[in-house]
């Protein structure tokens, strides 16, 4: 498939969930989404590798999603909206301390951002 180029394909940092990220992360937020159930969160985290293989992950995307790398899951197709999900079943991660590690701050950190946006 040819994919037309954007304006923002070369923001530096700018990860946009077009067409193509959502082509290439589907096999991750399809993952994500079966998270819904609790027996699949067990299953995952009873064998990460091969939970992620029976969705058919690349192994770049399989290594991404082990490592919990959020920002190299975005940049590989995942959906934020999806990734709480992930987060959650390996281990408890929050959607903040995703953040936290995606813009290389600590979780207190990021939370402070977050509020002093809230004040302007």
């Amino acid at each position: 498939m040819v994919w037309v180029k954007h304006d923002y394909d070369d923001i530096p940092g700018t990860y946009v969930f077009g067409g193509r990220r959502s082509a290439q992360g589907y096999p991750i937020n399809k993952m994500c989404m079966s998270f819904n159930h609790d027996e699949n969160r067990q299953k995952f985290k009873k064998d990460p590798r091969a939970y992620c293989a029976k969705f058919g992950l690349s192994e770049e995307q399989t290594q991404a999603v082990i490592d919990e790398d959020w920002l190299r899951i975005v940049q590989l197709g995942g959906n934020v909206y999806y990734l709480a999900k992930l987060g959650i079943a390996g281990g408890g991660g929050t959607v903040q301390s995703m953040g936290a590690q995606m813009t290389g701050m600590t979780v207190d950190e990021f939370k402070a951002k977050l509020l002093a946006y809230q004040k302007d």
